[in-house]
């Protein structure tokens, strides 16, 4: 089994939501925008890995605040790590983002995003 990065749980998440799932879910309120990651057990089986492999990346992009995690709820980015998966998006996963959003809505959400303090 090779070493993984959060830096590749979190791209897996991104390609995933893009190029599989082809649907992002989106929290917005005033503050901040929050997308939903797929769940641990999905990026395990995405990856390849046993799912108590991928737990501690998720622990540790928790820790970085990077993601939020809340029983029963799910997994969501946090406004740093929003930041973080539209880079991701605007960079590797242009065209699929703007065919799952729309490109109206996908630069609407990188313009808010990037004034988000």
């Amino acid at each position: 089994m090779t070493s993984l990065t959060y830096e590749e749980v979190f791209e897996a998440a991104a390609k995933i939501i893009l190029t599989e799932e082809y649907s992002i879910t989106i929290t917005l309120n005033e503050k901040t925008v929050s997308i939903r990651f797929p769940t641990t057990r999905r990026l395990a089986e995405y990856l390849q890995t046993p799912h108590y492999y991928i737990l501690p990346y998720f622990a540790m992009m928790e820790r970085d605040g990077i993601i939020t995690r809340v029983e029963r709820v799910g997994i969501s980015t946090t406004k740093k790590g929003t930041k973080k998966l539209f880079e991701l998006m605007a960079t590797r996963f242009l065209k699929e983002s703007r065919t799952v959003l729309g490109a109206a809505l996908f630069e609407e959400l990188q313009r808010r995003i990037r004034t988000d303090r």
